[in-house]
């Protein structure tokens, strides 16, 4: 899927656009893990989340391709739509995301924000994505998948990233939505030669990806009913089923309360507050009962696109239960 060549091009055009983003460890963070653990700070990208990459390399060769693009339209929860809006008004292109009703209002604003038209249909994701594939037939514009190998290669520079910075890692812990980012993963995992875990995180309430690693092949289930909105999909893409099959090493599912709790451990030791989908790969650690003791691990902090709403219910739920100082002092 993804070739040296592919990845040095993609790094290209990223490093023309932001930063590296940081990855740290955090001594508080691993008071509570127990083991080394790293985490690759997405939330640091100029939208706030990992896959702006795919956007950035996804339009640029697009256009250095030639083709005719009077407009982009995309299906989003969020940060799919925002990578697109970002790479498209970069690049001077209309944008038109899609997002199903009750979507987040402050991703709204952030994709209404970078410039894009929105359309609100559908009662999940799934609704949103078979719409916004129906206009872009209706109208002309370029459909911008949510999972495609540019994507891949642009979140492979964060990958790649994080090698060079933290070094010989056991484990990686990767939250998947569609299976851009896990498959960024495992293609730089294999393009260096290293024998680093890959392991996948999902919402035990969004569990289509997990279901068909377990099986060898794609299983849709009916519903995604999960406040972990970057991973709540339910149908998905055989392509990236295939090289999860082929290159992850075991699937978690993680309930709601254990991404709510990740969420403030992060918060707390590391003073920055993830998005749920940004969290659920520190939940995936703590609940992975395939973890090695003392294994060096890293965790993919894909975002830190929260709604304010939803971070005081987050934080006052750990009051209530007084997780926000018991799990530090019980080290775990």
């Amino acid at each position: 899927m993804l070739t040296l060549d592919d990845l040095e091009d993609a790094a290209r055009i990223i490093a023309a656009q932001m930063p590296v983003t940081p990855a740290y460890r955090w001594p508080l963070l691993e008071h509570v893990t127990g083991t080394p653990t790293w985490v690759k700070h997405e939330n640091a990208t100029p939208t706030g989340a990992f896959k702006v990459r795919g956007g950035l390399v996804f339009v640029d060769r697009l256009l250095r391709d030639g083709a005719t693009v009077p407009g982009l339209i995309a299906a989003t929860r969020g940060n799919h739509g925002q990578s697109v809006a970002y790479a498209g008004r970069q690049r001077g292109l209309p944008v038109t995301i899609v997002v199903p009703e009750g979507n987040s209002p402050d991703k709204n604003a952030s994709m209404a924000a970078f410039g894009a038209e929105l359309v609100v249909h559908g009662r999940d994701f799934q609704e949103s994505l078979e719409h916004s594939r129906a206009l872009a037939q209706e109208q002309g514009l370029v459909f911008v998948p949510s999972f495609h190998p540019d994507l891949v290669a642009g979140v492979a520079t964060g990958a790649a990233e994080l090698h060079a910075q933290a070094g010989q890692l056991d484990v990686v812990y990767v939250p998947v939505g569609l299976g851009s980012g896990i498959c960024a993963h495992v293609a730089v995992r294999d393009l260096l030669g290293v024998d680093t875990e890959i392991v996948g995180v999902v919402a035990d309430r969004a569990p289509a990806h997990a279901l068909s690693f377990a099986a060898g092949q794609p299983v849709s289930t009916p519903d995604a009913d999960t406040f972990v909105d970057g991973v709540a999909t339910r149908t998905p893409v055989p392509e990236a089923v295939a090289a999860m099959v082929a290159g992850v090493s075991r699937f978690v599912r993680v309930p709601e309360d254990e991404a709510e709790r990740a969420m403030r451990v992060l918060w707390q030791t590391t003073h920055q507050m993830p998005e749920p989908a940004g969290a659920i790969a520190l939940a995936g650690l703590l609940n992975d009962p395939g973890r090695r003791p003392g294994a060096t691990a890293a965790v993919i902090m894909s975002g830190g696109n929260c709604d304010t709403s939803l971070v005081l219910r987050v934080l006052a739920n750990g009051e209530q239960s007084g997780q926000l100082t018991d799990r530090l002092a019980e080290g775990r």
